[in-house]
């Protein structure tokens, strides 16, 4: 009589697994969420600014709830981690390839936008894994005190983040939005000293008449942006060095065997 083969049903339940339906765990229904919001924001993207702008912030802000429910409900797992992550990377790409086609011109800047928000996130990503790393955001000191600054501290965490997402959603609303904010310079001249108004050219007060909200907003987030650039670069370049570092003691390993 033949035996049984144990291996036909890979998904069937064996010791040491839970009958858990992590798919539906309360964090992972919040990513489907950002999921889909995103998905509404694309669609209005280029006729109605102000629902794709609304959908995109609240899927960009729920990305800082997922994570908090995951800890609170004990409900972490290594499925939520890479959709949210795929969930941003995917999100933010999106937008940069609207904002090529709205701004042509910088085009091939928006393209190295997008090739480093993915390289550095999957090398890194994939490092932490080769290191034996339960998540990304586990970065020791030695690796790189940067990485493990911005990764470990939820404020920081959420500045870069969140500024950088909003850089990008301020140059969208300006291909769109032109409404200035009502400021007007003939209001404050009288009151500023003589100096001011000769080392101010005219020009610059004609042009604080037509300044609007996006502008502000994106010259406040500005630096952030160019911040998460630098730290996305640090992360590409830490992450290659230690698979180099992995890549040299494996080969070592190799050739002690012989």
């Amino acid at each position: 009589m033949a035996k049984p083969n144990k291996r036909a049903d890979p998904e069937a339940v064996v010791e040491g697994k839970t009958d858990e339906n992590i798919f539906l765990f309360v964090p992972n229904l919040i990513g489907y969420t950002r999921i889909l919001l995103a998905a509404v924001s694309l669609y209005y993207m280029s006729y109605h600014p102000k629902y794709c702008t609304i959908a995109y912030c609240v899927s960009c802000l729920l990305d800082a709830v997922d994570g908090q429910a995951a800890r609170y409900l004990g409900q972490t797992s290594q499925f939520g981690a890479v959709l949210d992550m795929v969930t941003d990377r995917c999100t933010t790409s999106c937008l940069l390839c609207f904002l090529s086609s709205a701004y042509p011109s910088y085009a091939l800047l928006f393209q190295a936008l997008i090739t480093l928000d993915f390289s550095s996130h999957y090398i890194h990503m994939y490092s932490s894994l080769r290191m034996g790393s339960n998540s990304h955001k586990t970065v020791s000191a030695s690796h790189s005190r940067i990485l493990r600054s911005y990764y470990t501290n939820n404020v920081t965490l959420f500045i870069f983040c969140a500024g950088n997402e909003l850089f990008f959603v301020c140059l969208y609303l300006l291909s769109n939005y032109q409404k200035p904010i009502g400021f007007k310079a003939a209001t404050i001249i009288p009151y500023l000293p003589v100096g001011v108004l000769k080392a101010v050219p005219g020009v610059v007060w004609g042009g604080l008449e037509l300044i609007t909200w996006p502008m502000i907003l994106a010259l406040v987030t500005f630096p952030i942006c160019i911040g998460k650039q630098m730290i996305s670069a640090i992360q590409f370049w830490k992450a290659s060095k230690a698979l180099v570092e992995i890549d040299r003691a494996d080969r070592w390993r190799a050739r002690m065997k012989k």
